[in-house]
């Protein structure tokens, strides 16, 4: 099942497969978190937007405008401009909070938290950044002693590591997507300060007999009609550069309603070879 050379591998049994979610809700959640963060991030926006057809340019205006009038009446006029953190935005948005901090479980090292609201059951919590494999693809290199590589169920894989090797390919991969000033993918979440506020997936821990799961993953692929402009954040980015086949992209799904201060615990099995 590894035969080349993966030294540890997550994966999601069969019977897990059934998706909790369907595929519109995973994307009506990214398309709305997403699209609040481009409102928040609206003045950094201006070579983007001299790129987008009019239509859609004034449809941020409009919600633009109504968002600013909500401000208006909530906060005083010096304030009207200010840009939120991002995690401030998910909150806005979905009404929670995540982050990653040091995990509950002895020897874990990091974990992630919901930090603020209540996630319901059914929300798509976080997201699993990195770059994704073929299979026939070379990802030797990459998987030697690392704890983040993702296999799903089409043998498809994602390494979610932040430092050597892989964070030099997914940066070079990033680079080499680029239209102009339009991103294909975020990177961000390689650095401290992470534009889109769900790409902390890579550190959920796995679920233990006294901890049980109350997130699972869920593979989801970016369908053609993604708006170009927000894909500036999506967290992974394919190895080769492929226009045939959609981005595969996996998120964590809430099993059970999930309050402030609990951490994030999901149900892969590790290989070890």
């Amino acid at each position: 099942m590894v035969g080349f050379g993966l030294g540890t591998l997550r994966y999601v049994p069969e019977e897990s497969k059934d998706k909790v979610i369907s595929d519109e809700d995973v994307l009506g959640t990214l398309l709305k978190v997403f699209q609040a963060l481009f409102l928040n991030d609206f003045n950094k926006q201006s070579e983007i937007l001299t790129m987008l057809p009019e239509s859609v340019k004034s449809k941020y205006q409009d919600l633009l405008a109504v968002e600013h009038q909500g401000v208006k009446l909530l906060e005083n006029r010096h304030q009207e401009q200010s840009t939120f953190k991002p995690e401030e935005i998910l909150y806005k948005t979905l009404g929670f909070s995540v982050a990653q901090a040091t995990s509950s479980l002895i020897s874990a090292g990091k974990g992630v938290f919901v930090t603020k609201g209540l996630v319901p059951k059914g929300a798509v919590v976080s997201m699993y950044p990195g770059t994704v494999y073929q299979k026939y693809e070379p990802i030797f290199f990459q998987s030697i002693g690392n704890p983040f590589i993702f296999r799903c169920l089409d043998g498809v894989l994602i390494d979610g590591n932040d430092k050597g090797i892989s964070k030099v390919v997914y940066r070079s991969c990033n680079g080499r997507d680029r239209l102009g000033p339009l991103k294909m993918s975020d990177s961000t979440w390689l650095t401290s300060e992470i534009h889109n506020p769900l790409a902390v997936g890579q550190y959920v821990n796995n679920c233990s007999n006294d901890r049980a799961a109350n997130v699972c993953y869920q593979e989801f692929d970016v369908p053609a009609v993604f708006p170009i402009e927000l894909k500036q954040y999506l967290p992974n980015i394919a190895y080769s550069y492929d226009k045939q086949s959609p981005l595969r992209c996996v998120v964590l799904v809430a099993l059970r309603d999930i309050s402030q201060g609990e951490e994030l615990f999901s149900n892969y099995y590790t290989i070890v070879s």
